[in-house]
């Protein structure tokens, strides 16, 4: 746990609007994009006088997050998400609006502000490919300004938390997928950063390994208490992990409420694939409907209002002859069409 003194010192120098650990006012994010005509003539026309069109990535936004909350950022592919993180971080200007992140300014303050934030951008590394990741912890740590004492304690505490052990000494190209993942997550809290910012930390990854990197984020969370900023497609890091949650969709905030009210309202139905050794005829029960039959399979959509998802795997198993079963969420397009018209899933 972080020294108190510490901590309430580092609030006090750091002045700001108040005391939360991210604050945003009116956030807009416009690019000058070029228009791509069709036609030869028309691309020859565009090597001279070519054309441009402004979109806008993000409209307005203004939100708040405290100090030790886990805040889940979701939406569709091209919602802003991204673009959000990286004006938060510092790595884009917004084109209007103010944003405060541990007191400072992202823009004139980047530099400071990179000493109290970690990062992890999905499959973008920040490891070096071709050394064990205890050399790149070694360079960052001399980036951080930090000495051999403190570091070394640092990636000690890191290595049991993260179970590294040999993957210290493994290049980063020989690791999996989810090796490197929690080797990236260890390397961004080096300098135990006030705010962690995961943008789609469990993508590609397992089943298993999802649910190591999720206890591993809450375990960060309790002890240490860092804020967690994380924006994912995965509902499950959403349901497991954060305990709020704001949607964002073609740059605007459509909704921001609790975690709870959000999967009861929102993210209550499974999709269950299931594949039999012989031919079955099911009666499938309440809440449960039957997508797609087969002979030899079966899709069943589960309202986890009516029937809880073990309920409903309970009953296929003891159909009988079961040979393969996968449990799925919904496309967070999906998810996002429904909370944009307004309806919560009939229940």
């Amino acid at each position: 746990m972080r020294n108190g003194c510490q901590q309430l010192r580092f609030c006090t120098e750091m002045g700001g609007w108040g005391m939360s650990a991210i604050e945003v006012r009116n956030l807009n994010k416009q690019y000058r994009a070029r228009v791509k005509e069709e036609g030869l003539r028309a691309s020859f026309r565009a090597l001279v006088r070519p054309s441009y069109q402004e979109i806008q990535a993000v409209k307005d936004i203004s939100f708040t997050v405290e100090r030790g909350e886990i805040l889940a950022f979701i939406g569709p592919n091209g919602a802003g998400k991204s673009t959000t993180i990286k004006m938060l971080t510092g790595i884009l200007h917004p084109t209007s609006g103010e944003i405060s992140v541990l007191g400072l300014d992202p823009v004139k303050q980047r530099k400071k502000l990179s000493y109290h934030i970690g990062t992890v951008f999905g499959q973008k590394s920040q490891l070096w490919f071709h050394l064990p990741p205890t050399d790149s912890f070694t360079l960052l740590g001399a980036i951080y300004d930090m000495d051999q004492a403190t570091l070394k304690k640092r990636v000690e505490e890191l290595t049991g938390m993260f179970e590294l052990g040999d993957l210290l000494k493994t290049p980063v190209r020989k690791l999996s997928l989810g090796q490197r993942i929690r080797c990236e997550v260890a390397a961004s809290l080096l300098h135990s950063p006030d705010i962690l910012f995961l943008d789609e930390p469990t993508i590609g990854l397992d089943v298993v390994v999802k649910h190591k990197i999720r206890e591993l984020i809450l375990r960060m969370n309790r002890e240490q208490g860092t804020t967690i900023f994380l924006t994912s497609h995965d509902t499950g890091d959403v349901e497991q992990v954060c305990r709020r949650a704001i949607v964002i969709d073609h740059g605007v905030i459509i909704l921001d409420q609790p975690v709870k009210k959000l999967k009861y309202d929102y993210l209550n139905r499974k999709i269950i694939a299931v594949r039999f050794d012989a031919e079955q005829r099911l009666r499938v029960p309440e809440g449960v409907v039957l997508e797609k039959a087969g002979k030899m399979g079966a899709r069943l959509s589960v309202d986890t209002r009516i029937c809880p998802i073990d309920e409903a795997m309970r009953w296929i198993i003891s159909q009988g002859g079961v040979a393969d079963l996968t449990v799925e969420d919904p496309p967070m397009e999906e998810i996002i069409s429904t909370i944009f018209t307004g309806r919560p899933a009939a229940g």
